[in-house]
């Protein structure tokens, strides 16, 4: 299963590198709501490569400090991305940037709380339920053309089912290193269909 996982791993690193350099070359084809789809790969693509280059490069041990700063930043680009897409009150992007930057304020200077994947299901709830609504209103709005239909829908799926994993897996005390390795094997494969997503959109885009 080692191979299995090392081999989507490595599939996935292709396609992230595939997505941002095509939503680059599309940059300026997207509205400003739409360009905020461009920052959340470009953050995933730099956390990604922070945790490739630093062991292997600058011989860190552990990257596990980036965590925080990945929960954060993830929270914050997604949240904020649907916040403008449904048009809320543009306080909650206020109340969003306190949110984030108090978590990490908290974890970095305090490390409180203990346990970060706590905040990692919190923050991936809130963005299920943005990414959900955005989807409802957008189905129901026949007409609006909104050309990331496929990837919000992909947002929605790979969040839901990333913490219905998250959560089974640690009620699972003793499971086996095969049992981790599909687990993050699954992961992966939904990482792939989301930048799989978003490579279709970037390609169909036109004026």
């Amino acid at each position: 299963m080692a191979g299995f996982y090392k081999a989507i791993l490595f599939l996935n690193y292709g396609l992230l590198l595939s997505v941002i350099l095509l939503g680059v070359s599309k940059y300026v084809l997207l509205n400003n709501k739409e360009r905020q789809y461009v920052h959340c790969i470009a953050f995933l693509f730099l956390i990604e490569l922070l945790n490739l280059v630093l062991p292997y490069v600058f011989n860190f041990n552990n990257t596990s400090f980036l965590y925080p700063f990945y929960i954060a930043g993830e929270f914050f680009l997604l949240s904020t991305l649907f916040i403008r897409k449904l048009e809320l009150p543009k306080y909650l992007l206020g109340v969003i940037a306190l949110l984030a930057g108090g978590f990490m304020v908290l974890k970095y200077g305090f490390n409180f709380p203990f346990n970060a994947d706590i905040a990692k299901v919190v923050s991936n709830i809130i963005i299920i339920c943005l990414s959900g609504f955005t989807l409802i209103r957008e189905i129901r709005d026949t007409s609006f053309q909104n050309r990331f239909l496929w990837v919000d829908a992909c947002i929605f799926f790979y969040y839901s089912v990333s913490v219905f994993i998250f959560i089974v897996q640690h009620q699972i005390t003793n499971l086996s290193e095969d049992g981790y390795y599909i687990i993050f094997s699954v992961n992966n494969i939904l990482s792939g269909i989301l930048y799989c997503s978003f490579l279709y959109t970037f390609i169909k885009l036109k004026k």
